[in-house]
């Protein structure tokens, strides 16, 4: 079989195999951004399909998109259930190892639901080691929002900063937060990207006027509309991390971000928050809200490619 670059006459053929991928789920995404991911191709973005030489017919997918000079992020890493158990799957990935590699990544992330035994499976088999694991908090937009807790807030990136190296998340995360970039994938958190953000979304510490000491922060990524289940559009705010040092300061947090994704109109938000009893309890009590389940991030060295 042969791994090559996608092209925009695959369509069919990926959404072939891929359109009834978890029904119960809501299914897969792949035939809703193919299009907009053909557009994109280019030095940063690469999509591998395997070719079995059957007209009509591809044996596999996966894409590549560096985000950042040393950083690839691996996704829609499927296989057609015709061709499963014939060990396919490698071909792409280290098809996509290599292409990372020569653009000088260092390291390639990828994402797996927790629920997804096979995926989790694939990603082993190929490769990826275990890297960190997050949940996301849902806490719901309301201009009005204020918890007890009487915080300052400051929007200095370098605060925010300071606060998330200092925090045991920053840790528990591997310094990985929601990319900038690319939607779906996480990166190293730099000081740079948060200064940018400041400058293009927003930046949210809570600084405590007392012992002026930074007790929570957090940095909206993008906001976006989209449709739920019912066909309604539906406005997102996504924030990149969310870390608090104290419950209080967690409910501080919570009713900031309410506020801010208010602000941009957001009916529902996305908040990355470390996978521990501590950071997802203290969500449940500040009613931050979560997910049902986590998600799991590994990750492939890629030193010896390059």
């Amino acid at each position: 079989m042969e791994v090559r670059q996608a092209t925009p006459e695959d369509r069919e053929a990926v959404v072939a195999f891929t359109e009834n991928t978890w029904p119960d789920r809501g299914g897969d995404y792949i035939p809703r951004v193919y299009d907009s991911w053909m557009e994109s191709e280019g030095d940063d973005q690469r999509t591998f399909v395997l070719d079995p030489d059957e007209e009509g017919v591809l044996a596999g997918i996966c894409q590549g998109v560096l985000v950042s000079d040393h950083e690839a992020w691996a996704q829609a890493m499927r296989v057609n259930p015709a061709y499963r158990g014939q060990k396919v799957s490698p071909q792409l990935t280290y098809a996509l190892f290599d292409w990372a590699a020569e653009r000088g990544a260092s390291v390639c992330r990828n994402m797996v639901f927790s629920w997804n035994a096979a995926g989790l499976g694939q990603s082993r088999s190929v490769g990826f080691d275990p890297c960190t694991e997050f949940r996301w908090a849902h806490p719901t937009p309301d201009p009005d929002a204020r918890a007890e807790a009487d915080l300052v807030v400051d929007r200095d990136p370098t605060t925010a900063w300071t606060c998330y190296r200092r925090s045991p998340a920053s840790d528990e995360l591997r310094g990985l937060a929601l990319d900038t970039g690319e939607s779906w994938a996480l990166s190293e958190l730099t000081l740079e990207k948060l200064e940018r953000a400041a400058e293009e979304t927003a930046v949210v510490s809570l600084v405590d006027d007392m012992d002026e000491r930074v007790r929570a922060t957090t940095f909206r990524v993008r906001d976006y509309e989209r449709e739920n289940d019912e066909g309604e559009a539906e406005r997102w705010a996504e924030y990149g991390v969310g870390v608090w040092s104290d419950l209080a300061a967690a409910k501080a947090l919570f009713a900031a971000i309410a506020r801010d994704a208010a602000s941009v109109g957001a009916d529902r938000t996305r908040v990355l928050i470390p996978e521990t009893v501590r950071y997802v309890s203290d969500a449940a009590y500040g009613r931050g809200g979560f997910s049902d389940e986590p998600d799991f991030v590994l990750e492939k060295d890629l030193s010896g490619r390059r």
